[in-house]
């Protein structure tokens, strides 16, 4: 154990090696247990190929259009994968090498993530309900124009931002998948549920690494964690836009279309931080000065408010034309 007190944060990362190499094995698969794309889509090597994708398109049809805004947002935002791969290994502190535990973790988990936006792609390229030429510019913008996710480059508040956004993907898949079923595409809702249960084994395991640096650096900790909230979780894809609309614009529209179809919404906001907030055991944190407690006292607080504001709020009612649908 490291002494607290006297930790900078590259030496709490670098004290962590071995819990990361532990957590590897246990909330990522192997290549070989791992499920894959063509596992879930038409195989093009069978004879009756052309069959199964008449079959996808027919039940594709009966799509409403609000999910479909959700499920391309959903996959553009997985296929801006290169991004966020760069943003971890810009963390300041986290050990570059390679065959170490942090960056065995970033391959790792970049590799399970890779296959959610080939899925996703495949299966609205095959429905014939997408123009896929926008939807292909509006990925090639996220990546270009990158993100800001307010961390700083700080491995503490990086990973309560990975922790709070890994949960909400996890609920915006696993909420598309429930509505796919109702809608009758059940190939759909298999799909997105096999990617929703990749988003919780990840937001399992990055909870962890901060409960970890709760254990090392508690004070430092409860501050990252008071700073993020103060600015609030931005998703990785609020850059989002189409060809011809100005940054960030279709970005709110495609909220809109998630809040409208009860995907993901202020109150799932809420809902997140009260889970971190039992899973970090904030309320009996101990080690923490003057600012720790002021910090501590902000974030407990700060549900309920959320709460009221999330009661006052309207769902937006205006449907906006994506150029992405058909």
């Amino acid at each position: 154990m490291i002494t607290s007190a006297l930790a900078s944060r590259a030496e709490v990362i670098k004290w962590m090696e071995d819990f990361v190499g532990e957590k590897i094995s246990e909330f990522l698969k192997t290549v070989e247990d791992s499920w894959q794309p063509a596992d879930l889509l038409p195989d093009a090597t069978v004879d009756n190929f052309f069959d199964e994708v008449k079959e996808l398109r027919e039940r594709a049809r009966d799509l409403s259009y609000d999910l479909l805004a959700v499920l391309v947002g959903d996959t553009i935002t997985e296929e801006a994968l290169p991004t966020y791969e760069s943003w971890l290994m810009t963390i300041e502190g986290l050990p570059k090498d390679p065959q170490g535990p942090w960056m065995k973790w970033n391959r790792a988990w970049t590799a399970e993530e890779n296959r959610h936006g080939d899925a996703l792609n495949r299966y609205l390229y095959l429905s014939g309900r997408i123009n896929m030429r926008e939807m292909e510019a509006s990925t090639q913008y996220l990546i270009a124009d990158g993100f800001d996710l307010q961390t700083d480059d700080d491995p503490y508040r990086s990973f309560v931002y990975t922790s709070f956004q890994e949960t909400a993907t996890n609920i915006s898949h696993r909420r598309v998948a429930q509505i796919a079923k109702k809608q009758g595409d059940n190939q759909l809702a298999k799909l997105c549920g096999h990617v929703a249960a990749d988003e919780a084994r990840h937001a399992k395991a990055y909870k962890a690494f901060v409960s970890k640096i709760f254990e090392a650096d508690p004070n430092e900790m409860m501050l990252a964690f008071e700073d993020m909230m103060r600015k609030k979780i931005v998703m990785p894809a609020h850059y989002m836009r189409e060809l011809g609309v100005d940054l960030g614009k279709t970005f709110g529209h495609f909220t809109d279309a998630a809040q409208r179809m009860g995907v993901y919404t202020s109150a799932d906001y809420t809902d997140i931080l009260d889970g971190l907030i039992k899973e970090w055991k904030i309320e009996t944190l101990t080690g923490l000065d003057e600012a720790g407690e002021r910090a501590r006292d902000y974030v407990m607080a700060l549900p309920a408010r959320l709460k009221r504001v999330a009661e006052r709020m309207k769902v937006p009612e205006l449907e906006y034309k994506f150029r992405w649908i058909a």
